[in-house]
C-alpha cells in the first residue's frame, strides 16, 4: 500500500515510532527515522533492518525545534530520494520538569513544553509543507491524543503518582485544531493533513491504573503499541486520498 513512498517519522526511535517504522516497511515503503538522539536512532535503524530484513530504513538526526535542522534533513532526503511523500509528526519532546500536578507546574516550564512540542510540530509541518507545495503533493499525519478531544478522567489516576499533565491537554487539543487549520490553509496545494488521537498505550504502568483505565473502555483497555498501525497506513495510503482535516480517535471507547 505504500510501495516506494518516502515517509518521515519524527520521534521514530520511540515506543510508538518504532511500530510506525515497521508498519511502513511492511507495506514496502521507505521509513525515515528522524530523532534527536543519534545513538538510539541508529540502534533502532540497525535492529529493525535486521529483524525485518530490509534496507528501506533510514536515519537522520533531527531537532524539530530547529529550522536549520529541518531544512538540512529535507535537503538530504530530496538529494537521496528525489521525493518526500509524507510526514508523521510523532515526536514527544519535553523538559525534565514535565508531568507535574497542576499546582506544581511552573509557568516557565509550561511555556517551554508548549514550545518544544506544539511549536515543534508547527515548525516541522511548516517546513515540510513548503517542500510539499513545491513538489506538488504531500501528506501530514499528526499524532494527537484522546485528551486533545475530551476532558481528563482524573479518577483513573487515583492511588498512583501519575496525573494527566496540563501541558499535554493544551498541546494535544491545539494540535487537533492546527490539523484542521493547515488542511484548510493548504487548499489547492494537494497537501493532506489528518490526525490520529490514540487512547493510552501500554508501557508497564501500575496495575491499579491499568484496571481503572480498562473500566472506562469497552473491551480491551490500554492499547498495545501496534494497535495504531492500521489507522496510520490508511491515512498514508491512497485509500484515504480524500480524507483531509480529520481526527481519527482510536481508544477502545474510552472517550465515550
Amino acid at each position: 500500500m505504500l510501495k516506494n513512498q518516502v515517509i518521515v517519522i519524527t520521534g521514530g526511535a520511540g515506543l510508538i515510532g518504532k511500530e510506525f517504522v515497521a508498519s511502513i516497511v511492511e507495506q514496502n515503503g521507505i521509513a525515515v527515522i528522524a530523532d534527536i538522539n543519534s545513538e538510539i536512532g541508529n540502534q533502532v535503524k540497525n535492529d529493525l533492518s535486521t529483524t525485518l530484513n530490509t534496507q528501506n530504513i533510514d536515519f537522520i538526526a533531527l531537532d524539530i525545534t530547529s529550522k536549520t535542522s529541518l531544512q538540512n534533513m529535507i535537503t538530504y532526503l530530496n538529494a537521496k530520494y528525489g521525493r518526500i511523500d509524507a510526514l508523521v509528526n510523532n515526536a514527544y519532546p519535553r523538559n525534565k520538569n514535565y508531568g507535574k500536578h497542576f499546582f506544581d507546574v511552573e509557568y516557565d516550564d509550561f511555556c517551554e513544553n508548549i514550545n518544544l512540542n506544539l511549536g515543534g510540530y508547527f515548525l516541522t509541518s511548516q517546513q515540510f509543507a513548503s517542500y510539499f507545495k513545491n513538489q506538488g503533493y504531500g501528506n501530514i499525519v499528526n499524532i494527537s491524543s484522546i485528551y486533545g478531544v475530551i476532558a481528563p478522567k482524573f479518577e483513573v489516576y487515583d492511588n498512583t503518582s501519575m496525573t494527566m499533565p496540563v501541558e499535554y491537554a493544551a498541546i494535544k487539543s491545539a494540535l487537533v485544531l492546527l490539523t484542521q487549520y493547515m488542511a484548510k490553509y493548504f487548499k489547492g496545494m494537494n497537501i493532506r493533513v489528518n490526525a490520529i488521537s490514540p487512547g493510552g498505550i501500554f508501557d508497564n504502568q501500575p496495575e491499579v491504573f491499568l484496571e481503572a483505565y480498562k473500566k472506562q473502555c469497552l473491551n480491551k483497555g490500554m492499547l498495545d503499541k501496534n494497535d495504531l498501525k492500521g489507522t496510520l497506513i490508511y491515512l498514508l495510503s491512497d485509500m484515504s486520498r480524500y480524507m483531509n482535516g480529520q481526527n481519527i480517535v482510536v481508544d477502545d471507547g474510552f472517550s465515550l
